[in-house]
């Protein structure tokens, strides 16, 4: 029998989600709803994170809280912390040099890896809920050397997505949403025809990437397939290595 090692509060749930105080609905997709996972994850509120203050304003105010926050999941048991908010770009050195294990603050932190998947002429493009503050500095933080060299769209003008949860509406029409989503990857089509990928900044807008792929014919990267890639490492998958098993494929 092999001897197990303690050491922590919870076991099989290594994600660690830090979570803005929101009262906004959060349908299956949504970083914030646990039926999304197809694996554990544990939740910790960041109180007075609202929306409006990490996106609209400097979420370096509320760094500390973070902080706190991951240092508790951390002593939860996750062996991996991430965030709900593309904006917390800003936060990445400061709660990575905090706590002693990977941090994945932002979905934006793929572009440079998109990037290197594209072919000679094409680019990347981010789809932001706010593109009036998302600034170069969030995408440095992301690690994108070349900020300007990124085309960057929102849903800033649209019915419902943006100001129903920047202003935290416990109401909210997703059939709005969606379309507000369908319209910007619309004008990424038409504006620009050297985009290659888009990536999703906002977590909020994982349950639209399979209509946005559909109306684009685009590659579409979000939180929840950065998030999948980032727990593979934390609970690798386990394969068969009894070489006589057929089920080793072999055979």
């Amino acid at each position: 029998m092999s001897v197990e090692h303690g050491g922590k509060s919870v076991y099989g749930a290594a994600l660690g989600i830090l979570m803005l105080e929101a009262r906004f609905p959060r349908i299956q997709g949504d970083i914030g709803n646990a039926t999304t996972w197809p694996f554990p994850v544990q939740y910790r509120v960041v109180r007075g994170a609202s929306p409006d203050r990490v996106v609209r304003h400097d979420p370096m105010e509320l760094v500390d809280r973070f902080i706190d926050a991951a240092q508790d999941l951390v002593a939860a048991g996750c062996d991996g912390i991430t965030t709900n908010c593309g904006f917390l770009a800003l936060t990445q050195d400061r709660i990575s040099n905090a706590v002693p294990v990977p941090v994945a603050t932002s979905s934006l932190m793929q572009v440079p890896m998109v990037q290197a998947l594209l072919p000679a002429g094409k680019k990347v493009a981010i789809l932001t809920i706010s593109k009036a503050t998302l600034t170069p500095e969030h995408l440095f933080a992301a690690g994108i050397s070349d900020p300007t060299r990124v085309p960057i769209y929102g849903t800033d003008g649209g019915r419902a997505f943006t100001r129903c949860i920047l202003d935290d509406h416990e109401s909210i029409d997703f059939a709005d949403c969606r379309q507000d989503m369908l319209d910007a990857a619309q004008e990424i089509v038409t504006t620009d025809r050297d985009v290659g990928a888009i990536v999703l900044e906002c977590t909020n807008m994982t349950p639209y990437a399979h209509d946005v792929r559909k109306a684009t014919g685009l590659p579409v990267f979000s939180i929840y397939s950065f998030l999948k890639w980032f727990h593979e490492s934390l609970i690798p998958d386990r394969f068969n290595l009894e070489l006589d098993d057929p089920r080793a494929g072999l055979l």
